[in-house]
């Protein structure tokens, strides 16, 4: 199969002919039709994640998802053979990613039917950054009325959250690069204000001595997580910003696109 891989880190990554894996027990094999550049493939491509990660070679890259069931091993229950489905790779190492014409996924975590209203072009771009953002307004933004600034609201995180928040009804301050990012956000639903940011200075006159708490967070793609983003993109309460879409033998351009700052989400399309 074709495959956006790398033989080590850091390095570009290209598209190669690789094995088709095969779906081991628990597991199931996805025909990829759509996926996505994240966060995560450009650091492991530029290896700031080598040595915190197990990498096996030929590492192919990517972890969002959406496509049809082509196989499972045993032990598989609740999926069938043509089914359509989408979510996040979900495996201890990385090496076994999507952007991919196939990848195999564990069966009970980080995979959900795709509904009918929801596109898989969406569906392939809305997984790792959807529930990464679910996660951390959790965290932070619990109830009605509460002020949230959501920093770095033209990137694919940031602007789903920005949406989820305004939906819950969170008065919402984002920030963005001026030019193409502060255009994209003023057109997201709910923001109520935009704050751009050019230089470390405005935030040290803006803040002073502030009480700051951390929370960590981990996105967790569980099934539910998954199927409650599924059903506010169907019902257009949501939408996944998809601003650009590559072929998978133009995946080198979706990497550079996304390093650039292309606003939103950049999609792959596998088949």
């Amino acid at each position: 199969m074709r495959a956006v891989t790398m033989d080590s880190v850091p390095a570009a990554p290209a598209v190669t002919e690789v094995d088709t894996p095969r779906p081991e027990a628990g597991e199931l094999l996805v025909k990829v039709a759509a996926a996505s550049v994240n966060g995560i493939d450009v650091a492991t491509a530029a290896g700031y994640l080598h040595g915190m990660m197990e990498h096996r070679f030929p590492l192919v890259l990517g972890k969002d998802f959406a496509g049809t069931v082509e196989a499972f091993g045993g032990g598989v229950d609740g999926f069938a053979v043509g089914d359509a489905v989408f979510g996040v790779v979900m495996k201890p190492f990385l090496g076994a990613g999507s952007l991919a014409e196939y990848v195999t996924v564990p069966a009970g975590h980080g995979v959900a039917p795709l509904p009918a209203g929801l596109a898989v072009a969406d569906a392939g771009a809305l997984g790792l950054a959807g529930a990464t953002a679910v996660d951390s307004l959790d965290a932070v933004a619990r109830g009605e009325g509460e002020t949230v600034l959501i920093s770095g609201a033209g990137g694919g995180v940031g602007s789903l959250a920005v949406q989820l928040a305004a939906a819950r009804g969170a008065r919402v301050i984002a920030t963005a690069r001026p030019g193409a990012q502060t255009d994209f956000v003023t057109g997201l639903t709910g923001t109520d204000a935009e704050v751009h940011v050019v230089d470390s200075g405005l935030t040290q006159d803006a803040v002073k001595d502030p009480d700051v708490t951390v929370h960590p967070i981990m996105a967790d793609p569980n099934a539910s997580t998954l199927t409650a983003l599924a059903e506010q993109v169907a019902s257009g309460e949501l939408r996944v910003p998809v601003t650009a879409t590559y072929s998978l033998e133009r995946a080198a351009e979706a990497f550079t696109a996304f390093s650039s700052g292309t606003p939103g989400k950049v999609a792959v399309a596998c088949s």
